[in-house]
């Protein structure tokens, strides 16, 4: 019967409204009609699983024709019906244009199931799997248009989802066929097995990780795994991982690496990869899959290992370099690499960025060991110790102008000239961790001469980081111990001076031979001096103030020197002073040899002050001292008077240390007013009013008017000599 479109097209000029409205009509019923056949037909086939082959096929015979009159009326109506005056008309259209367009996704999906359905059973996965995406794109395109119809739309979906798992099963079952994986539970022996048997496709999803985790890794974490190719009749090609004896190199070489991988990666592109699937092959969509990971794990486990450790070695690493681009053209020849440039390669082209930061953390860990190692293992400085500097060759410039100055330079010379010893460190004991520590800073400074200017700043900067370092951890981690051992506070009071000596000069030695990209100063150590000498001093400070109170402390069992005619009391001053000169003696003997002698003398002489001003401070407190209990405090002050110099020792050598003992009262400076208080305990009213001399003598110099009076009335009776005598006191 021919098409109502047709009988309209054949009509002569312009079609009336009324005529296309009812063609239109006729076209809306019959579109209806075929949306309902084609609904009952899909929820049949794809929900309730009936099969009825010779229906559908007439049925899609029939959408295609309801199509294409639907075409050919539009084309009609746009070209020769005024838009304005047919618009209801081309409402109609539209609506029944939509349905047709559903109808059509339907038809799509319903014949990509049916392709797909062939395909499968001959093995022909590659096709069943792009028939799966058609009908996935005709679902989508379905679910676009929001149809009514959500549990047609369902069932489609389920349908997807089953045949989807169908052929990952399949494909499963043929993998497994074709590739055996050899798992045993020792570690030594690792395989698997490939069947030659032809196939389109093989599971990579799954393979992959597996290939990774139990072949490519191992290869690349392990120098004793060997990799082996074996063809065997029927087992087909036997690709094994075994286990040597253990090498005692820790890592493998680049070489080695890459070579193992490469004979896995062609043992498998030859045998099973090199088939297309597409326009892509199987190598390239395996290496879609693992490259990303396998470079990480090269760069992580073995790259990252081969970064040299001193830059004389870095140009040496240009073979990594070339061993690594010829690899990775290996792989992009086998299509496992697309690109041309990757974070492997990458990685090994940047080595002068690696080596620095290998090079910083290493500095850095090592410094950190040393600063957290024990101090009081030392070495002794002496004036004429030096560090070991390089030589360095001077600048042109500066060289030239050395020489043109030479000749003003004699003629300005000074005839009195420094001593050799002048801004030398005095002689002391350092830790050897600091002076180890040091060595390490000038090492790496070394390092960054010659290096590339990214390399020398990084390392010049982990140099100031080192003791910036020193100057947080140190104090911190040592607390305890500074303070609770007088020794360590010298021996760190001496370390912080030596690095505040060296780093004054370091930076100029090293400055002309390293990059200046900011200022002309960068490449300088100065600006730390400070901080040092001022953690030195506050260490040792810090435990001079626990010995004063130490001190002040033994001090205090005295009871104030009072009453000392009774015997109990007597012992009592006379344990605490005996107390205080074995504290005294102590610190002599552990800082002896250890702190620079101006500083020894300094402190013995603090504490020795300390206490006598302590016990001077007590007598002179006295209102009452009877003849017993002076002659008792002359004893015990004598006894101070005896040994107090015999702890200033700062040298090991004995016969050397009579110099500073004679020295006493420039380093205490109560040691005047307690001697002359000694003599006072002891001397008669005329001695006395001698000492002082009308404001002028000795004793006119230590003490004052009133602290004279005071004591004479503590020490002697109130009689008309006395009253004479505290008349000449003014």
């Amino acid at each position: 019967m021919a098409s109502f479109v047709t009988e309209v097209l054949a009509s002569s000029g312009k079609l009336e409204k009324e005529d296309l409205s009812g063609k239109i009509s006729k076209m809306s019923r019959k579109v209806e009609e075929t949306k309902e056949e084609l609904y009952e037909m899909i929820n049949k086939r794809y929900a309730d699983f009936l099969p009825s082959l010779q229906g559908s096929e007439e049925l899609m015979i029939q959408v295609d024709e309801v199509s294409k009159e639907m075409d050919a009326l539009k084309n009609c109506i746009e070209n020769e019906v005024a838009v304005t005056e047919y618009a209801k008309l081309k409402q109609q259209l539209e609506k029944n244009t939509v349905i047709i367009e559903v109808l059509g996704h339907l038809k799509e999906f319903h014949n990509a199931m049916e392709e797909f359905n062939k395909a499968l059973p001959n093995k022909n996965y590659v096709e069943a799997a792009n028939m799966l995406k058609q009908a996935r794109a005709s679902v989508d395109s379905l679910k676009v248009w929001k149809l009514s119809q959500v549990p047609l739309l369902g069932a489609l979906s389920s349908e997807l989802t089953v045949q989807r798992e169908n052929l990952i099963h399949h494909l499963g079952d043929e993998w497994k066929r074709l590739v055996i994986w050899r798992l045993p539970p020792s570690n030594d022996h690792v395989c698997f097995t490939h069947k030659q048997e032809p196939s389109d496709v093989f599971c990579f999803y799954r393979a992959g990780q597996v290939l990774v985790k139990f072949m490519l890794k191992p290869v690349v974490m392990y120098p004793f795994i060997s990799v082996t190719v074996a063809e065997q009749q029927e087992e087909g090609i036997i690709l094994a991982l075994q286990g040597l004896e253990k090498s005692h190199d820790e890592r493998s070489t680049p070489s080695q690496v890459y070579s193992k991988l490469l004979m896995v990666l062609k043992t498998l592109h030859k045998h099973l990869l090199d088939v297309s699937i597409g326009d892509k092959k199987l190598s390239a969509i395996l290496g879609e899959l693992i490259w990303e990971e396998m470079s990480r794990c090269i760069i992580h486990e073995c790259l990252v290992h081969s970064i040299p450790n001193n830059s004389s070695q870095l140009e040496n690493y240009s073979t990594v370099i070339k061993q690594t681009e010829e690899f990775e053209k290996s792989l992009k020849e086998m299509e496992f690499l697309q690109r041309d440039s990757t974070d492997l390669l990458k990685y090994a082209r940047d080595v002068n960025c690696h080596f620095a930061s290998k090079k910083c953390k290493d500095v850095i860990v090592a410094a950190r060991k040393l600063m957290t190692s024990k101090m009081h293992n030392t070495v002794k400085i002496t004036p004429d110790y030096k560090v070991h500097l390089p030589n360095l060759p001077m600048p042109g410039q500066e060289v030239r102008a050395k020489q043109e100055v030479t000749k003003e330079v004699l003629t300005l010379e000074n005839a009195k000239q420094l001593s050799a010893w002048s801004l030398c460190l005095p002689a002391c004991r350092i830790s050897e961790s600091v002076q180890q520590l040091m060595d390490l800073a000038i090492n790496t400074l070394c390092e960054a001469i010659g290096s590339s200017t990214y390399c020398a700043l990084q390392l010049f900067f982990t140099v100031r980081n080192i003791f910036q370092l020193f100057y947080d951890v140190v104090p911190t981690y040592h607390k305890e111990n500074l303070l609770k051992f007088p020794h360590l506070a010298a021996i760190q009071h001496n370390n912080c001076m030596y690095l505040a000596h060296h780093l004054l000069t370091l930076g100029h030695h090293f400055k002309a031979h390293l990059p200046q990209p900011h200022s002309e100063g960068i490449a300088t150590f100065v600006d730390m001096v400070p901080g040092f000498r001022r953690l030195g001093a506050r260490c040792f400070l810090a435990q001079m103030n626990v010995q004063r109170a130490e001190l002040l402390e033994r001090l205090s069992t005295a009871h104030n020197f009072c009453n000392l005619d009774d015997e109990d009391n007597y012992i009592a001053a006379s344990k605490a002073v005996r107390q205080v000169i074995h504290q005294l003696k102590q610190l002599a003997t552990v800082w002896q040899d250890v702190l620079p002698v101006s500083i020894y003398c300094k402190a013995m002489g603090n504490l020795l002050n300390t206490a006598i001003t302590e016990v001077i401070a007590k007598i002179m407190m006295l209102e009452d001292i009877s003849s017993e209990g002076g002659e008792h405090l002359h004893t015990l002050c004598q006894t101070i008077i005896e040994e107090g110099p015999l702890v200033f020792t700062p040298l090991a050598e004995e016969n050397k240390n009579k110099k500073y003992q004679e020295e006493v009262p420039l380093y205490v400076k109560k040691w005047g007013t307690f001697k002359e208080l000694v003599i006072v305990l002891r001397a008669n009213l005329q001695e006395i009013v001698d000492r002082w001399t009308d404001g002028k003598g000795p004793l006119a110099v230590e003490f004052s008017s009133t602290e004279i009076k005071n004591l004479i009335r503590a020490l002697f009776q109130n009689t008309e000599r006395r009253a004479v005598a505290l008349t000449k006191i003014k």
